[in-house]
């Protein structure tokens, strides 16, 4: 009988088989001629990321020390564009979420994911964050009760779409246009020449201003430049739901109230026949998923926190009565009505409110996307609850405690949005790791992770580690 050497075994795939079953085997499905109609999970991540960060966390950093930070901004989304293109690789060629994978190679970590994604975004600092605006917009109201009112609206939404997904880019592609319709406003009527002039200073005399921002805000602004922890693990799910790769074989997740009856998997995921067709197709889909991602959450994201933070420097930069909350955007939309028409800064606040309300939409989404898929392909496999209703009881779970946490007083939404984003800073550090280690193992060696793409999840993990026990120690010290 002939042996099977270690360079046989390094041309297949090799998804350990002790905690979950073995995939089954499938061709790769060929990538649509017309590759325009699946574009959308970059954009969707890049819309769903366009929130704390690009609203509020970073144009509060350009508010206090011009723009000399943001090249932290723009090693922040590269970085996690290539770890959002390794979580992309494992589900292209398995149809498997990126936990599934994790818990292949470790019993309980998409738990831990899980669990740690949950504790990011318990506090609800997005529903709160969008609720200001709507108060500056219209003059009165209680931020605590529209909050409230928001997380109601998100679990009708998410609940009652037939297929979650599609609704979801639909709000997010009307949140983009609208945003970039503020960006093209600022340009003309808000921005000067003294913020282009601050630009261009931010190029050449880049800075890292940690004793004015401290190193939470910090690596809250870079975890958050972008996605940032588990939305980042997400785009696995999202790129299944849209048909990439292997994940065409896998059922949606549609609404146990309005959709379709979902089909029974009967595998956890699907490998395929490494041969010369298989990796062809395999080759076309991964330039496709780069350009995708590079042209959708890579570009929108970049693009979107230049010009808010630009336009945060515009109307605020030295002004001494900003300070660490979230009420400076209601001195940023007054600065723009003196500076260009009360029309502006209406139409500022009424973009930041729904653009917040679209990313904490999609928070929610994925928070119990992420927990619903782990507990179905881990513990409750062989159970008749579906993960249609898994996800739908676990949407109202993180509504009903959003609605606890703000009816016990926490509705501070930078305090809470600095807790999140050092959750999510921290969990970038670990699957970091976890990702460079999966793909560089389960995968046949023709579609593995390279070195180059190596060097950056190493980085990743170095710098994102580095962050993360320099705040611990920072915030131990203020104790």
């Amino acid at each position: 009988m002939a042996q099977t050497t270690s360079t046989d075994q390094a041309d297949r795939f090799n998804l350990p088989t002790k905690n979950l079953p073995a995939p089954q085997v499938r061709d790769l499905p060929e990538p649509p001629t017309q590759t325009w109609k699946i574009v959308g999970p970059g954009m969707v991540g890049a819309g769903v990321g366009l929130a704390s960060g690009e609203f509020i966390l970073w144009p509060y950093i350009s508010s206090q020390v011009g723009l000399v930070f943001l090249w932290g901004a723009v090693v922040g989304v590269f970085v996690q564009w290539f770890l959002n293109m390794e979580i992309e690789r494992y589900t292209l060629a398995t149809g498997e979420t990126a936990l599934t994978g994790f818990n292949r190679f470790g019993k309980h970590w998409g738990l831990f994911f899980a669990i740690m994604t949950y504790f990011a975004n318990l506090w609800p600092g997005w529903a709160t964050s969008s609720a200001a605006m709507l108060t500056y917009l219209f003059g009165a109201g209680d931020p605590r009760w529209i909050a409230i009112g928001i997380l109601v609206v998100i679990g009708l939404i998410l609940t009652l779409a037939p297929v979650v997904y599609v609704m979801l880019e639909r709000l997010i592609f009307v949140k983009i246009l609208a945003v970039a319709l503020l960006v093209i406003l600022a340009l003309i009527f808000a921005i000067r020449g003294k913020t282009y002039g601050a630009l261009g200073d931010a190029v050449t005399h880049p800075e890292f201003p940690v004793e004015t921002l401290g190193f939470a805000l910090m690596m809250g602004a870079i975890a958050y430049a972008g996605a940032g922890g588990g939305q980042n693990l997400c785009q696995s799910n999202w790129i299944r739901d849209k048909g990439f790769g292997m994940g065409a074989h896998v059922p949606r997740l549609t609404s146990p109230v309005t959709g379709e009856p979902e089909a029974d998997p009967t595998a956890n995921g699907y490998t395929f026949p490494p041969d010369e067709q298989n990796l062809a197709r395999w080759r076309r889909w991964w330039k496709f998923a780069n350009v995708e991602q590079l042209m959708t959450f890579v570009l929108i994201t970049v693009v979107t926190i230049v010009f808010t933070s630009m336009l945060a420097h515009a109307t605020l930069f030295g002004n001494p009565a900003v300070e660490n909350k979230i009420s400076f955007l209601k001195i940023e939309g007054t600065t723009l009505q003196t500076l260009v028409g009360d029309w502006f800064g209406y139409l500022f606040w009424a973009i930041g409110a729904f653009a917040l309300f679209a990313a904490a939409a999609g928070i929610v989404d994925y928070t119990s996307r992420l927990a619903s898929d782990m507990i179905k392909s881990r513990y409750l496999r062989t159970s008749t609850i579906s993960e249609s209703k898994l996800y739908f009881g676990l949407v109202w779970g993180l509504v009903a405690f959003g609605i606890i946490v703000l009816l016990a007083g926490l509705d501070q939404p930078l305090v809470l949005l600095v807790i999140s984003a050092c959750t999510a800073g921290t969990m970038m550090f670990v699957y970091s790791g976890l990702l460079w280690w999966m793909n560089s193992r389960a995968l046949p060696r023709a579609i593995r992770i390279t070195r180059v793409r190596a060097a950056v999840m190493l980085f990743s993990f170095l710098a994102f580690g580095f962050l993360a026990v320099f705040t611990i120690i920072d915030q131990v010290k203020k104790l």
